[in-house]
Parts: C-alpha cells; sequence; structure tokens
C-alpha cells in the first residue's frame, strides 16, 4: 500500500480521473452527422430498470420522471468556505453580480437556469448552476463565472462538490471540540467540509480544540486527499493511510500497564484512539452518480451491490467500534441499492442491539426533499430473485449472506451454534448451516419485511431537487457494544473461541493483502474469509489457545474486540512480561529485526515502520526554534513547544517545520506510545519552509513564514512586520518587487529598509491597528534594496480582485460587478504592459488625498 520511491504522484497525476463522457472530441462532433463512428452515449440498462422497478424505490407513477432525470447531466454545485476571509464578499458577489447578470443574459437555445442558492444548506453557503461546457464557452458572462469559479476554486475559498454530498456532515452536528473520523475520505470534500465546521463553529479562537482524521485505503487516492484539504490551510487535520475496516485503535495501556510513574505522566493524554463523530461514506456501486457519470450504464449489473455488502457492513461496525458512547455515526452510500443500504444499517442494528440506535433526522435541514428508507426489498443474483435466504440456500448461492434480507433470518441461528465470528461474520454459512426443518419456514412468493425503524433512514432520489441519488443513516451509540456470548465458555468474560480464532486469522491475512487498490477491497476482504475457512478443523485448538492469552484482557477490551472484522496484528501481539516501551527511537528502529525474531516488546520506530512514508517527528531543534522566535519576536503566548513536527529525522537539513494543534498532538503522542500504528501520510499546517537561496542564506535566520501558516502565527508576531497604506500594498501585489524608494508612502518605505535581512511580513492597512488571523497579510522578503512578495501569482490576483472590490465598493457605495471580474487586460500584473510605477503612484496619491478630505 505505501509509495514507492521514485513515483511520487504529482499534480499531473490529478487530472487522470474519470473521462467526462458527456463531451465528446472534436474529432466525433455532430458537425458531421453522416460519421457512422459516432454513437450517443447509452443511457439504459434494461437489467436496471427490472431490478429498481422491482425494488420500488419510486412509485410506478414516478418512474418515467425518474428515468428522465437520470438522464440528463448534472446540475455544477460548490460551497463557499465558511472560513475564508473573503466569504461575505463572494456570496454577496454571486447574489448580486453572477446572479443577476445570468438572469438577464439571454441564452441561445436553451432554458438555462441562473445559479442560485441550495435552499436547505445553510447561510446560503452552498449553490446550484445548470449550465454546460459550450454555453461556458459561448457566452461572455458565463466564460468570466467559469474564470471565477476555477480561480477561487484554486486560491481554497470555494470547494466543487456534489450537492447530495454536501448532506452527510451536515447531519454529524460537528461541534470544535470533536474528534471526527472520516473512513473513507478521498477525494476530500466531505473531509474539507467537515474542517470548514469545525473551524467555523469555533467563532475565531486560536485553534479550534477539535480536529479531523481522514483516511483512505488507496495511497494515490490520498494524494488527492491532502491535494484537496491543503487549501483549508488547517493545524487540525491527520490524513492516514489504511483499510477501513482495520483501522488501529491505538490502545496505549497495553504499553504502559507497568511504572506508576508513566502511567502518572499519561493521565492528561488520551490512552485511546476514539471519536466523537464517524463518517462512513463507505465504497459502493455508485449508481447514484449515473447523471455525473453515465459509463456506469453499460457496466451495471444487479450483483455489483452483492459483492460489496460484506464489506460495507465490517467498515461500519468497524467505525462504531472507534466512535465514543453519546456520540454520533453517519452511515452514507452514492448508491440506490438497499442491499448496499438499507440491508447494511439492518444488520448493523442487529449486531450491536441496544448499544446502537437509528437517529430520527426528518426535522433537520426541512427543505431538503428526502424519502423515508425501505422495510422491504428482494436480492437478486445471477438474474434470479431471491426472497429469502432460505431460498439462497436451496440454489447453492455462496455469494448470498442471511444479512442482505430484511429480516435477517438464520442470523440467529448461527450465532446460536457458536458459527458467528467475531464481527458477526456469516460469508460462510453454507457449511454450518443447519437442517431445513430448523430453518424459519416462509412462503417463496413471500417479501420478507424488517421490524427494524428503517424509515428513519434518508433516501435523496434525483427528480425530488435535480440533484444526484444518495442515502444516509444516522446512527447513536447509546452504550458500549455487546460481547458475543460463548456457551461453551466457563467464564462470563471469555469471547467466543470462534471470534478469537478470526481476529488472528485476519492478522495474518491482512499482511497479504496490505497492497491492494480500492477497487479490490471486496476481494481483501473475501481473502480473510477464505483465510478463516481453510483453519475452519483447527479451530478448537488455535481458538482456545487464544482465548486463554487474551482472558485478562477481555473486560476493558470488551467494546473494540466485538465490534470489527479483524484487528491490525499489532494489536493483538503476544506481549511478554516486562517494561513499558522504551522511549530511544532510533535505537528502536536499529533493533527491528531482533526484536520480531526473540519476541520482545514492539520498539517505537522513527523510520521503516511504514514502508515508502515519510517519518513523523516531533521538531526539537531548539537553536533553530529560539533564532525563529527570537527574529520575528514572536510573543511567549503562542504555544511552540510540542507542536512543531518534521518529516525528516536529520535536523540539519529540515527543509518545512509543520504546526499542529493540541489536539493533533496528543494523537501524535498517543501513536508514538503504542509503536506507531497509523500510517500517516500528511499532518499539520507548513508554518517555516528554509530558504534556500543565497541571499537567504545569510540572513539573521534562514526560515521564513509560509503563506499557509501566516494566518495562524500573524497575531503573535511583534518584529520584522509593517503595515501598508492600499495603494502600498496594491503596488506590492502587482509588481511584486519594489525599490524602498518608490513607495507612495516615503515613511514606509523608510521603514522597510529598517528591517533586518530575510522575510518580513507585510498587512494591509485598516480602520484597526492589531493584526489578527481576518487580516489581510502577504509575506515578503527584505533584500539589501528593495521588498519582494513571496506569494504565488495566483494569490497576488486574487488578492488584487478583492482589493479592487472592496475599493470601488467603499467609493460607491455599490457593488460593481465589472471590478469583480477578471483584471482588465491593460492591467498587466508584473508592471511591464506601457504602464509605469510612477504613473500608479501619481493615481495612488490622488486616491489618499480623496480620502483625507472625506
Amino acid at each position: 500500500m505505501g509509495g514507492r520511491r521514485g513515483s511520487r504522484t504529482q499534480r499531473k497525476h490529478f487530472k487522470q480521473s474519470r473521462e467526462n463522457v458527456w463531451k465528446r472530441p472534436k474529432t466525433e462532433s455532430s458537425s458531421d452527422p453522416n460519421n457512422p463512428a459516432w454513437q450517443p452515449f447509452a443511457t439504459q440498462n434494461p437489467s436496471f430498470d427490472e431490478y429498481y422497478k422491482e425494488q420500488r424505490i419510486v412509485s410506478p407513477e414516478e418512474w418515467d420522471a425518474f428515468m428522465e432525470m437520470l438522464r440528463k447531466p448534472l446540475p455544477a454545485a460548490f460551497r463557499i468556505n465558511a472560513t475564508s476571509q473573503f466569504c461575505e464578499d463572494i456570496r454577496s458577489q454571486l447574489a448580486n453580480d453572477f446572479m443577476k447578470s445570468l438572469q438577464a443574459e439571454a441564452i441561445e437555445g436553451g432554458d438555462l437556469e441562473p445559479i442560485k442558492p441550495l435552499p436547505w444548506y445553510p447561510d446560503n453557503l452552498a449553490w446550484q448552476s445548470n449550465f454546460s461546457r459550450m454555453q461556458l464557452r459561448k457566452n461572455q458572462t458565463l466564460e468570466r463565472f467559469h474564470e471565477f469559479l476555477k480561480l477561487e476554486t484554486e486560491i481554497g475559498n470555494i470547494s466543487r462538490q456534489e450537492a447530495v454530498s454536501m448532506v452527510p456532515p451536515l447531519f454529524l452536528d460537528v461541534r470544535p471540540d470533536h474528534f471526527v473520523l472520516d473512513v473513507c475520505a478521498a477525494p476530500g470534500s466531505k473531509t474539507f467540509q467537515l474542517l470548514e465546521i469545525i473551524y467555523h463553529s469555533a467563532k475565531g479562537r486560536f485553534l479550534p480544540d477539535g480536529m479531523v482524521l481522514a483516511n483512505d485505503l488507496d495511497v494515490q487516492r490520498c494524494n488527492l486527499l491532502i491535494h484537496q484539504t491543503k487549501r483549508m490551510c488547517t493545524a487540525n487535520l491527520i490524513v492516514t493511510n489504511h483499510e477501513g475496516q482495520h483501522f488501529p485503535g491505538c490502545r496505549s495501556h497495553k504499553n504502559i500497564s507497568n511504572g506508576s510513574e508513566t502511567t502518572n505522566n499519561l493521565e492528561q493524554s488520551i490512552t485511546q484512539l476514539l471519536f466523537d463523530r464517524v463518517l462512513c461514506d463507505v465504497p459502493c456501486s455508485g449508481d447514484g452518480t449515473l447523471r455525473k457519470a453515465p459509463d456506469i450504464w453499460r457496466k451495471w449489473n444487479g450483483g455489483m451491490g452483492n459483492g460489496l455488502h460484506c464489506l460495507q457492513i465490517h467498515i461500519a461496525m468497524r467505525g462504531l467500534s472507534l466512535l465514543k458512547v453519546g456520540g454520533r455515526m453517519v452511515y452514507s452510500t452514492c448508491s440506490m441499492n438497499p442491499v448496499e443500504n438499507e440491508a447494511v444499517v439492518a444488520e448493523i442494528l442487529r449486531r450491536c442491539g441496544g448499544s446502537v440506535e437509528l437517529v430520527d433526522v426528518s426535522n433537520e435541514l426541512p427543505q431538503l426533499i428526502r424519502r423515508p428508507g425501505l422495510t422491504k426489498w428482494k436480492v437478486r443474483d445471477k438474474g434470479v430473485w431471491l426472497p429469502s435466504y432460505k431460498d439462497a440456500r436451496k440454489l447453492q448461492r455462496n455469494g448470498i449472506v442471511p444479512s442482505m434480507f430484511p429480516s435477517g433470518k438464520n442470523y440467529a441461528d448461527l450465532t446460536n451454534n457458536n458459527q458467528k465470528s467475531e464481527n458477526g461474520e456469516s460469508v460462510n454459512a453454507e457449511d454450518v448451516v443447519q437442517p431445513d426443518d430448523t430453518i424459519s419456514s416462509i412462503d417463496d412468493l413471500e417479501e420478507e419485511v424488517s421490524d427494524l425503524p428503517l424509515q428513519r433512514c434518508m433516501r435523496i432520489v434525483p427528480h425530488d431537487q435535480n440533484t444526484g441519488a444518495f442515502f444516509i443513516a444516522v446512527l447513536h451509540k447509546v452504550s458500549h457494544l455487546p460481547a458475543i456470548p460463548d456457551k461453551s465458555a466457563t467464564s462470563q468474560g471469555k469471547l467466543s473461541t470462534r471470534s478469537e480464532l478470526y481476529e488472528n486469522l485476519s492478522d495474518q491475512a491482512t499482511e497479504e493483502i496490505n497492497g491492494l487498490e480500492v477497487s479490490s477491497v471486496d476481494g481483501a476482504d473475501e481473502k480473510i474469509l477464505e483465510v478463516a475457512s481453510k483453519a475452519e478443523e483447527n479451530i478448537s485448538e488455535m481458538a482456545l489457545e487464544a482465548a486463554d492469552e487474551k482472558i485478562s484482557e477481555e473486560t476493558s477490551e470488551v467494546d473494540e474486540k466485538i465490534s470489527e472484522v479483524a484487528l491490525e496484528a499489532d494489536l493483538v501481539d503476544d506481549e511478554p512480561a516486562g517494561g513499558a516501551p522504551e522511549s530511544n527511537s532510533s535505537e528502536a528502529a536499529d533493533k527491528k529485526t531482533d526484536s520480531a525474531k526473540t519476541g520482545e516488546k514492539r520498539k517505537l520506530q522513527i523510520q521503516s515502520k511504514w514502508k515508502g512514508v515519510d517519518p513523523v517527528l516531533f521538531f526539537q531543534d531548539e537553536t533553530i526554534i529560539n533564532s525563529i522566535k527570537t527574529f520575528y519576536g514572536i510573543d511567549e503566548s503562542f504555544p511552540f513547544t510540542g507542536h512543531l513536527v518534521t518529516r525528516n529525522k536529520d535536523a540539519n537539513h529540515v527543509k518545512r517545520i509543520y504546526y499542529v494543534s493540541k489536539s493533533v498532538k496528543d494523537v501524535l503522542d498517543l501513536n508514538f506510545r503504542v509503536g506507531q500504528q497509523l500510517k500517516i501520510t500528511s499532518v499539520g499546517l507548513k508554518m517555516f519552509e528554509r530558504q534556500s537561496s543565497r541571499e537567504g542564506s545569510s540572513a539573521p535566520c534562514s526560515f521564513r513564514i509560509s503563506s499557509e501558516g501566516l494566518p495562524v502565527i500573524l497575531p503573535y508576531i511583534t518584529k520584522q512586520i509593517l503595515y501598508a497604506s492600499p495603494a502600498d500594498f496594491k503596488h506590492l501585489l502587482q509588481y511584486k518587487s519594489i525599490k524602498f524608494a518608490d513607495f507612495v508612502d516615503a515613511d514606509f518605505g523608510q521603514k522597510a529598509a529598517d528591517l533586518m535581512l530575510g522575510c518580513c511580513v507585510i498587512v494591509l492597512r485598516e480602520d484597526h491597528v492589531q493584526a489578527d488571523a481576518l487580516a489581510i497579510a502577504i509575506g515578503c522578503w527584505k533584500g539589501r534594496s528593495s521588498l519582494s512578495v513571496m506569494v504565488t501569482a495566483m494569490d497576488c490576483q486574487e488578492l488584487l480582485e478583492r482589493l479592487s472590490a472592496r475599493m470601488e465598493t467603499e467609493k460607491n457605495g455599490t457593488l460593481a460587478p465589472e471590478s469583480l471580474g477578471v483584471l482588465d487586460k491593460k492591467q498587466d500584473m508584473s508592471g511591464e504592459n506601457g504602464t509605469t510605477l510612477e504613473d500608479h503612484n501619481v493615481e495612488a496619491m490622488k486616491i489618499q488625498d480623496t480620502n483625507a478630505s472625506e
């Protein structure tokens, strides 16, 4: 699963996404109607029609409207970043500029619906538009709107995301102090949304107390996830690379069982990785995305959902085991198949007993049109409808399990005969199924009906609000998950012996399937089950041995053990009697091989724990830290100690220093104590970066403040900081480098010349004097004779547009659409288009004189 050296994913690889089949190459365009090579993309599938008509996901009267909407392209949707300092400006621009101009614009031959806010999304932060790329190219207003979307998306002020994909995070009820787990996070739009909610609800605090841990199985998708969330500029995010169903619990009490002194030192730290909120947007067949991915039409078949059913249960149960009592989990898919939706939720409720309840959220987001979940459905396999599991056994359908059916019958029978795995897996139930007379009799033609409150689930269908299709279920954990009793056990604290065997076998299989791609997840899950099946004849001996070895730990670990298909191997390793783990990370790495052979306790490692992944280390070079503090005059109240991390163990060659929030710091501390069970691919906010230029090497401080980290540290900087007038600030953005004598404000130019050589911060001077996290500021380099910006060209362009809009608004008292568009072609940002700096200075002096007179 780990990346390999020499194959680092680059930005260009992100373009290799699913083909946009709505757009045909020019060579296949309809300009040549006689071209027999071109065929319209098929948007129909007889199997699809038959399957969903039988499942009755919509009424027969609605079927035509439902199918007609499915065959239309999906409208574009996007969300404004609520934490952006320009959030209000962007929302005003959409409402007062683009919305009005599009309504007034006549579109040839089309019924273009203007952009509009999604009525159910809070605070008008989510918008939807209905236009094609062809219309974007043909119409000048739409082209300007498209350029706006591209720029603001790249900057991070908006996120383009399917409308229904925005729904699950809203039902999580996330608060600023919550630990949130996004189990299957890539490509990252929901993770970004969760971070927005945490930051927005924190209402101006230094950093929220909560954090988001975003996980995904595939390493390249993790890179895409990192690329997406990097635009958020957050210190409250960890990205990991694990199978969702095997996500590690990081229980530190195994490693601190000896020594009261060690235990006392950890009293204030977390001892197990548990979460207040869990988002389980699991892998699915994806037929709810037909409108944006119409290639699914030709690939779709009724067995796609059956193959993912067990994996979805495993991931959901693992999410519940990592959820705190009193916490909330949202299970969601972009599928319409009840086998992937209601059947999974029903199985979760059956396994958890009364410890988990399905929450009725019908009163939340009242303007979102949703439909209740189904209580009856059928299972289809190889062209045959199966009303119950009894029929599947008669026809010897090995891929069908009882949990796929509404009643889940035979599940209880298998449990009573001690044939149920720790997580309730029943895929191999055919091997141990009871005789026909012990199975509940049912008429072959009679449909099963679930007695669980599945109507509390939500189904979103396309023709209700012109969206994609989605399924959402909100689960509340009211108590610890129940243990699976074993009738043959003499001790009440023992777990099922089969469960213990299954856990150990799963650990072995995990090592073999560690590198599988997302598309092979289901196969990986089946491999675990295959290993368990092959070892059936040795079950008694191995399981009893496993149970005896772990009996002393059962009482405190019941909740986590019961609910997962298999734990990571490092959570069930036999540990000899001995002291606490060594704290010397480098020695532990050197002894890795010997430790594995002798059975010694796992040592903390700083490298090679996860192949191909850079280590995460706390940065503790006091010389560099003190030089940074002194050079920038960073206030002592800024929490530095323990909050700086790096990905390079050689302090002399550290290029980047990252900053992490207290919540992320606590998780990293825990991860070190348990032997780095988390495979971390990204963590922290890039705060300082080594200046590698020749001039930078002679500066008193070799580290500059990065643009991403500047808003966090800005309120604490007392040196190397200046406040510029709007005119001088705008000139810096336009010309990138200005000599001290050329500034409009001569006093500002002199102050800039008096700064020490190296990085400095320039803040836009506004009504308030003190800089805060919402102030507009940029990093600059103070050279020997000039001041140069250290901001990307795209950031400069975006800031210039925002400043121009604000100045125009303040001058006229109204919003001028033309001031919010793309920069005037006559205004060259490089200052090399015939307009001199002196000309701009004259104009700036006039502006200053006008402001002074007012």
